[in-house]
């Protein structure tokens, strides 16, 4: 799958749950191809800006949209990595802020 396909399939999936992708559309594209790599890679969509193990029980916290988006995007407006954002987010609502890291560390370690 090309990214700008996953961008439509997600994008008519997320929006109406009230998650819009990033502004920047480059970067967004650099995400879903980084998505494309990891599911090619270990066979399941794993957060590209987080360091899988390879082992999908293990992983399942961190599979795109991960657990952690729905909290990040309410706090902060955008989740840890900014592919998902609030609306707000996107309008310059909400300054755009680090999102610190919610995975326990226990999590991290292989």
């Amino acid at each position: 799958m090309e990214s700008d396909g996953l961008y439509e399939m997600l994008k008519k999936s997320q929006e109406p749950k009230g998650y819009f992708f990033n502004k920047n559309k480059a970067y967004v594209n650099e995400l879903l191809s980084a998505l494309i790599t990891n599911k090619d890679r270990y066979g399941y969509m794993c957060c590209p800006c987080r360091l899988a193990s390879g082992d999908r029980a293990k992983d399942r916290d961190i599979i795109c949209p991960c657990v952690y988006r729905v909290p990040d995007v309410a706090e902060f407006g955008s989740c840890y990595c900014s592919l998902y954002v609030s609306k707000e987010w996107n309008e310059g609502k909400i300054a755009a802020e680090y999102v610190p890291e919610r995975r326990p560390p226990e999590k991290m370690a292989f």
